[in-house]
């Protein structure tokens, strides 16, 4: 049986400080992220349910995806959202040596650098970077997180996870895992993949509904 904290504890908060949990703040807003895109439709999918609520997200990209898909890549950065880097192949870090994390951490970074210029080149209102790094199944040692902050880089976690990659999880409790847990500041984490495509089908538009209707503004990082 798989276990996971749904709402992240305040002591691991603690323990592991260095890394952003939420961003707390007395405005009602909250923070959407979406994990190992871009995928071809589920990704645009998941824009457009932003779209209609005026809401902007932070994504998680894997350099590869971003390398067979930098039209979706585009244009997630073209309609406002944040961007973040996830690895080059999704790789664990408690498995991998820091050497080879951190050179595979670098090769996205060199894909999300290649495809910003590119950008640029076409329009000149873009002045973009990303600073952003989320690992994936939330697992990096010290001394990597360690190399990342060095170079800039923030490492963001979550607050509030729905758990939609979890094929034993319903979507009617993949909802309830983010409604009943959201508070002014968190950062919630959804998962614009294939495996996590039926929840995310069914709570992503329910949670955007509940957040218009409960005066939550949702905002990129």
């Amino acid at each position: 049986m798989k276990f996971y904290w749904i709402k992240t504890h305040f002591i691991v908060k603690k323990i592991f400080s260095r890394y952003v949990w939420d961003l707390p703040n007395q405005e009602k807003k909250v923070y959407l992220t979406f994990d190992d895109g871009p995928t071809p439709e589920i990704t645009e999918w998941t824009l457009n349910q932003l779209k209609q609520y005026d809401a902007k997200a932070t994504f998680f990209c894997i350099g590869e995806n971003i390398q067979k898909h930098p039209e979706i890549f585009s244009k997630i950065i073209n309609e406002g959202h944040s961007i973040g880097n996830h690895t080059f192949n999704h790789l664990n870090g408690w498995k991998t040596s820091t050497e080879d994390y951190i050179e595979n951490f670098k090769q996205c970074e060199d894909e999300i650098l290649k495809q910003l210029h590119i950008l640029n080149l076409k329009s000149k209102i873009y002045n973009l970077k990303s600073n952003l790094f989320r690992p994936p199944y939330g697992k990096i040692k010290f001394a990597q997180s360690r190399i990342m902050r060095k170079m800039g880089y923030k490492i963001i976690m979550w607050d509030v996870l729905s758990a939609d990659f979890d094929t034993n999880v319903s979507p009617e409790k993949c909802l309830e895992n983010v409604i009943k847990n959201i508070r002014s500041g968190s950062i919630i984490i959804f998962h614009d993949s294939i495996k996590a495509s039926k929840n995310l089908e069914h709570a992503l538009p329910k949670t955007l509904a509940f957040l218009k209707e409960n005066g939550y503004k949702c905002e990129a990082i």
